[in-house]
């Protein structure tokens, strides 16, 4: 009876630590596989939506990975579907042309052309006027953002989803046209977003000036940080540091922004490779999310591959991340699942499943897959 009590309680361990390896293992892919699942995303997305939707942010988002993957594929269709998107918005966002009347509250009106949810389509339009240079693809981009540099307001982006919205906007068109003062304009802005939504300590964004700790708390009463809104943040860096030049004199300030942003991220992440709604409060809001696990992977991807960031020390959460995104939140017809809703916040009891899909997210997962691909690429050279 003793043995076989000892047989059975060593095959329970055996199991239960075979159960735990598998639960951290990462599924090893070839860039031919991740090449494949991306192009599987973004083809299931393609035929399931019309280009002809708005430019206000959530379609914008998209764009930002479709446009990823093309430099990636050098698919015509995946190009003519962004070129299609701008056709239909007149390569604009909010369309009024009256500045007195110009406003950057939260407004999904033609009269919100400085809210940033409506500048970031202007991405989009400069990376396909960069492949076509036509002068009237970035007009609209170059008179609303100069008009704006005109003021003298420094605080147009006062919620964390904004530095993604238009920190690659400035950065852009930048190297579009040459002009400093994109750039001291960026630094500017960014200021005042940090005066306002950083945590020093926990070096992550609360959503926007109502979530700031002590004011705002989690159940459990911790600091709340939404995962997508510093998946927003994450993310805008890694894009600005991609064309911010070395010589700009707050060089050092984004990169140390994003590094720091980097070690906070990757301690907050769950065993199974998400990370929760509220980051630090997995059970605020538990279970998976793709939205925010996306932005941080390809963050970290983006990292890794650019030399910011050590292999060692983040790569294993890049690809925990990568084996989620592909596992659990890949359906076998190519949807993407577990996006949480528009929203600003994580919300107890708000259900996110595998029927749970939104462009944003799409676009996330793109991104995070081209960075994979480029990854695994420079692996194999």
């Amino acid at each position: 009876m003793k043995e076989y009590r000892s047989y059975h309680f060593k095959s329970l361990f055996v199991l239960t630590m075979a159960l735990l390896l598998l639960s951290q293992v990462v599924v090893a892919q070839t860039k031919e596989a991740v090449l494949a699942t991306i192009n599987k995303v973004n083809t299931y997305w393609q035929e399931n939506n019309k280009p002809q939707d708005r430019a206000f942010w959530d379609h914008a988002a998209y764009h930002t990975g479709n446009m990823e993957i093309f430099k990636l594929t050098k698919n015509p269709a995946y190009k003519k579907y962004s070129e299609d998107w701008a056709d239909h918005n007149q390569w604009m966002g909010a369309k009024s042309n009256d500045p007195s009347k110009w406003k950057y509250n939260y407004g999904e009106t033609d009269d919100h052309v400085l809210f940033g949810d409506w500048q970031i389509c202007f991405q989009t339009y400069i990376d396909l006027y960069h492949l076509d240079p036509k002068d009237y693809k970035i007009a609209r981009a170059k008179q609303v953002m100069e008009y704006e540099m005109s003021t003298p307001n420094n605080d147009y982006w006062w919620w964390a989803d904004g530095l993604y919205m238009v920190m690659p906007v400035m950065t852009k068109l930048y190297k579009t046209t040459g002009d400093t003062k994109y750039l001291d304009k960026l630094y500017a802005y960014f200021t005042y977003a940090n005066s306002i939504m950083y945590d020093k300590e926990a070096k992550l964004y609360y959503r926007d000036a109502k979530y700031v700790y002590p004011k705002h708390k989690s159940v459990n009463g911790m600091k709340d940080f939404w995962a997508r809104g510093d998946g927003w943040v994450f993310a805008g860096l890694a894009k600005v540091l991609q064309d911010l030049p070395k010589t700009d004199p707050h060089y050092k300030e984004f990169l140390s922004k994003y590094i720091d942003m980097a070690k906070a991220i990757v301690k907050s992440q769950q065993r199974e490779g998400y990370w929760t709604r509220s980051m630090l409060d997995a059970q605020h809001a538990p279970g998976p999310e793709t939205s925010g696990t996306a932005f941080f992977t390809y963050g970290l991807l983006w990292g890794i591959n650019n030399g910011y960031l050590k292999e060692k020390a983040f790569l294993p959460a890049a690809q925990k991340g990568w084996t989620y995104l592909t596992h659990t939140a890949l359906q076998s017809n190519g949807k993407i699942g577990y996006v949480q809703p528009i929203g600003e916040k994580a919300i107890p009891g708000q259900v996110v499943d595998a029927n749970s899909t939104a462009n944003f997210g799409v676009g996330a997962f793109l991104l995070a897959g081209c960075e994979m691909y480029r990854f695994l690429e420079q692996k194999n050279n």
